[in-house]
């Protein structure tokens, strides 16, 4: 005789844990503030000196003239710098970086990728990332290092003079900080569009469920 099948019992939503606890959500809010606004200051103060043949709109833009918006950009920048700074070191002391981030692999990546483009790929499980998203999240990090190192060079040529060496002088620098903001710019971009897609995440970050 068989035994009694017993039927799983599963918490009530209330009781599991944050899918993203508070810390990664306050850090999130403050990287969108910071990213916004020197994002727009940025812009301007490109407007002043452009690298290319095209500005951006006023309209899109913050700090009104150079003066202005360079301090919004320098405000925006520590806060991007140490709230950044807080967030990689709290991934790394609780070992999210490795439960959230890893493994990765470029077969990994390929297979999430191809599943997306057609439309198969799974969104069940909020706390596991897939490797396009690892991918993604990891390349940000990067992104927003090499933009707050280029900026130093910017901001402080003379002082950070061997960065600046390291990067090829300071009108390297100037391009290398324009193609790290473009590249957080499309990350932006695609970033609310997987939202929009999926508007359940953006619960997860606001609310944690």
């Amino acid at each position: 005789m068989s035994p009694t099948a017993v039927p799983a019992i599963h918490p009530p939503a209330s009781r599991l844990p944050p899918v993203h606890p508070a810390w990664v959500r306050m850090s999130h809010a403050l990287n969108a503030l910071a990213v916004l606004v020197m994002v727009a200051s940025g812009w301007r103060i490109y407007n002043a000196s452009p690298l290319f043949r095209f500005t951006f709109p006023e309209a899109v833009t913050l700090g009104g003239w150079l003066a202005g918006a360079l301090q919004w950009h320098f405000a925006a920048m520590w806060l991007l710098a140490g709230n950044g700074a807080a967030y990689l070191a709290l991934n790394l002391a609780t070992g999210r970086l490795f439960r959230r981030f890893l493994p990765l692999s470029p077969r990994g990546v390929l297979r999430d990728l191809a599943a997306a483009l057609r439309g198969r790929l799974g969104h069940d499980d909020p706390r596991r990332y897939n490797q396009v998203q690892r991918l993604a999240y990891l390349f940000v990090m990067v992104d927003v290092a090499l933009l707050v190192v280029s900026g130093l060079v910017l901001w402080k040529s003379v002082q950070f003079g061997m960065l600046r060496e390291l990067m090829g002088g300071y009108e390297m620098a100037r391009r290398v900080h324009f193609a790290a903001m473009a590249a957080l710019v499309g990350f932006v971009v695609v970033h609310l569009a997987m939202v929009a897609l999926v508007p359940r995440t953006l619960r997860a970050m606001v609310l944690g469920r």
